[in-house]
Formats: C-alpha cells, sequence, structure tokens
C-alpha cells in the first residue's frame, strides 16, 4: 500500500472515529500486580524477539471479546476476556510471541507511520480506541457510519494478511524455542478459533477479523510445531505468573460466589488474595481486610500484596491505614508507577492540605514513570485542584480525556488549560499536543 493512499485510510478512520464513538470511552485494565505477572511471562519472550521487554508492556482491554492486537512497537493489547479463557501459561506466551512477530516483523510500523505522536497521551489514546472500535466487537456498527469501500478499507487497516499471519506464526515458534517455551500453546490457541472463518462477520470474535485464520494457517501451525519438537517441560515458574495473573483479573470480573466457590478448602497465597478480593466486592470489609492481612503475613516482602490492601483499605472508607499500606508498598517497589498512583489517590482522600501536597509530588512521579494510566491522570487533575494549580488541573484532564478516546471532551480542557498555562511552557506544549492530535 502506497504511503499516500494510507494517509488517506487513516483521515478516514479518525473521522470515523470521532462521528461513530466520540464519547465512548477506551477501558484499560491497570493494574500493578497484573502487569507485573505479565511482564514475567512475556520477558523472555520479547527478548527472544530481539525487543527489549522494559520498552514494551502487556496492557489489558476490558473486553470479553477474544482478541490481542498492537497498535506500535511500545504495547501488546489482550483482551480481557482472551486472557480468561486462555487455560496455560505457554498459551499466553504464544499469543505475545505472535503479537511480538507483528512489531519484530515490521507488520505495524507500516500501518501506523502517519500516526504521529502515538507515544504521547493524546495520539496513544486515539490508536487505541480506533483500533478496539474497528477490529472489536462493535466493528460492524462502526463500519456502518463510513460509505461503501471505506468501511472496508479501515477493517483492513487494521487487519493482517494471510501472508503476515504465516509470517508471523513462523516467528512466534521461533521465538518460543529460543525462550525455552513450549510452542504447542501456539497450536492450541488457534484450535480455540477454529471454525471461525465460516461464521457470519457479526458472529466471529474479533481475533478472527483481524488474524485471518484459516484450515491452511493451522495445518501449516500443525506442521511448525511437528518440525520443531520441544523437549521443554512446563515451567512452574510461568504457569505461577499465569495463575496470578488471572486469578487476579476473574477475582475482580466475576461474581464473587464464583470465585469463593473455586478457592473453598485451597489456602494457597493466590487462592488467599482471590478469597480476600471476592469478600471486598461483596462488601465484607472485615473479611477482606483479615484475609489481606493473613495474606501480608505469610509474605511481608510483596509490594502487589500492600498495595491491594491499601486498594481494599481505601475503598472501605479507612484512608489513614490505606496511605500505610501504600508506603509500605511504595518503600518495597517505589518506581512502579500504578503502586504510586494508587498511595496519592490514598493522600487525596486524607482530604489536608499536607496530604493534598504529597499527593501531588507522588502522583507527578507516577506520571512521570506511565503517562498512559488514566486514573493516574484523574487524580493529578484532583491533586491539582485541591491545590490551586487549575491550568494544570485542566491539561490533566484533557490527557486523561484523550487516553480514553474522548475526544471531543479533551479540546474542551485543553483549550482551557492553553488559556490558563504560560505560553511556550512544557505543560502548555502538552496541551497543545491534544488539540493537535484532535485536528
Amino acid at each position: 500500500m502506497r504511503l499516500s493512499v494510507m494517509s488517506l485510510i487513516l483521515s478516514m478512520s479518525l473521522m470515523l472515529l470521532t462521528a461513530a464513538s466520540p464519547a465512548r470511552a477506551v477501558n484499560l485494565i491497570r493494574d500493578a500486580d497484573i502487569e507485573h505477572s505479565l511482564d514475567q511471562l512475556a520477558a523472555p519472550i520479547l527478548r527472544a524477539a530481539g525487543l527489549n521487554p522494559s520498552n514494551v508492556r502487556i496492557l489489558i482491554v476490558n473486553d470479553s471479546g477474544l482478541n490481542a492486537f498492537v497498535i506500535n512497537g511500545r504495547a501488546i493489547f489482550v483482551h480481557s476476556g482472551l486472557l480468561q479463557r486462555l487455560t496455560s501459561a505457554e498459551q499466553l506466551q504464544s499469543v505475545i510471541a505472535h503479537e511480538a512477530a507483528h512489531i519484530a516483523n515490521g507488520h505495524i510500523s507500516r500501518r501506523l507511520t502517519n500516526l504521529r505522536g502515538t507515544n504521547t497521551a493524546a495520539g496513544f489514546g486515539l490508536a487505541l480506541a480506533l483500533a478496539v472500535a474497528l477490529a472489536g466487537n462493535n466493528a460492524e456498527a462502526a463500519g456502518a457510519v463510513a460509505v461503501g469501500s471505506v468501511g472496508s478499507a479501515q477493517r483492513q487497516f487494521f487487519s493482517h494478511t494471510r501472508a503476515e499471519e504465516s509470517a508471523a506464526d513462523q516467528s512466534a515458534v521461533r521465538f518460543m524455542l529460543r525462550a525455552g517455551v513450549n510452542p504447542r500453546g501456539a497450536l492450541e490457541v488457534l484450535d480455540m478459533f477454529r471454525g471461525q472463518e465460516a461464521l457470519s462477520v457479526s458472529r466471529q470474535d474479533p481475533y478472527a477479523r483481524t488474524h485471518p485464520l484459516t484450515s491452511d494457517r493451522i495445518r501449516a501451525m500443525r506442521g511448525l510445531v511437528a518440525a520443531n519438537p520441544s523437549t521443554a517441560d512446563t515451567n512452574l515458574n510461568s504457569e505461577y505468573w499465569f495463575a496470578r495473573a488471572q486469578g487476579k483479573l476473574s477475582a475482580f470480573v466475576q461474581n464473587p460466589g464464583w470465585t469463593l466457590r473455586r478457592v473453598r478448602g485451597d489456602d494457597s497465597q493466590l487462592a488467599t488474595m482471590r478469597r480476600a478480593v471476592a469478600y471486598h466486592r461483596r462488601a465484607d470489609a472485615n473479611r477482606a481486610i483479615q484475609t489481606m492481612q493473613s495474606l501480608i503475613a505469610s509474605a511481608p516482602n510483596d509490594a502487589y500484596w500492600y498495595e491491594l490492601y491499601g486498594q481494599i483499605l481505601l475503598e472501605s472508607r479507612q484512608a489513614g491505614p490505606a496511605v500505610q499500606a501504600y508506603q509500605n508498598a511504595v518503600s518495597l517497589n517505589g518506581n512502579e508507577p500504578l503502586i504510586l498512583g494508587g498511595y496519592g489517590r490514598a493522600l487525596l482522600a486524607l482530604d489536608t492540605a499536607d496530604g493534598n501536597a504529597r499527593a501531588v509530588r507522588a502522583l507527578e512521579r507516577a506520571r512521570a514513570l506511565d503517562g498512559q494510566s488514566s486514573a493516574i491522570l484523574r487524580d493529578l487533575g484532583q491533586a491539582y485542584a485541591k491545590t490551586g494549580q487549575p491550568g494544570l488541573a485542566s491539561l490533566a484532564t484533557a490527557e486523561r480525556y484523550a487516553l480514553q478516546g474522548r475526544i471531543n471532551d479533551a479540546v474542551v480542557h485543553a483549550t482551557r488549560a492553553s488559556d490558563r498555562l504560560p505560553r511556550g511552557s512544557a505543560p502548555w506544549q502538552r496541551a497543545q499536543d491534544v488539540l493537535s492530535a484532535a485536528q
């Protein structure tokens, strides 16, 4: 596809986004513990692909559909529905390997070369909102806004060709073998989607629309796995991180009764964590807190247990103890932005001048480490407002809306920030980035 054609498709895609989903926020499930677990699983695969694990994050899209995708070279997105459906670390690592192959093989850069600023909150949010709208469960509804072949071109823009899928399959198997991961997981994932191509588009899982799945492709994968037999045993460490990520996610999205039934009689740390979340979601604060205290006593150096404890305390309206729990988490892992974000949120809940000032410092540090968390930006906006900095409050709000794909709302607040911030300053320039992305 020539550059001029790509530019045309991209402009039409951005118009579609504005017209079709101005109020539809793209929700990521941001959780430090889950993302840390996924990082442990992804690191050997990414290194095998020649990518730096520090530069590629694994993020969860809050969507029950079965899909995974990339929009640039800095993040791999996995739908929450897919993470819950998979049954082993090898299967999840095969998904990561396949998406890493699209990055390593240059399939993404050819599509997004004209989408400037994908590393900014606004550019990242636009690209993510567009990818979810066109590749997700509402792709047909979104495509209907376009005229004729435009809708088809947009869907094709975010889909991979059969040749790219074949190349990614081969690379994924190579990466898994190089990382010491049995590639049978890749075949198991493809088998999960077998028969999708025979369904109407409206009934297909998003994965089948964005990753062309054919009987030939499955046969080729069987051949690849057979030709590259692996003697790698199940990696118990990988299975632990998979169970931790999947277990925490399911505890928050499944019915609490469902979770409690599945951990009955299990006294392991992961089961205890899931039990605490279930009690918390049932609004049984005393049992949730006691369960977390027991968990922390069994693993006093796990920053993520303290973070969860702080969240439960904060959401149970116990701001003071929550601040202490988050302080413990920060002392164990002070470079984790989402932990710092939770700490700042707890400090805001104290509703004191000192707490608000400390919250600004914690949240600014969190934002510097991760500028693509809408929760951090939301809380930072509140912290700025409470400390008498309306221009910065408007900027944080604009970036949050841009990150969620709510461009009209982002423009309102970015304009307000531009009027209040010193012209030419770094914050003023960030406001211009949001306005530029919207245009």
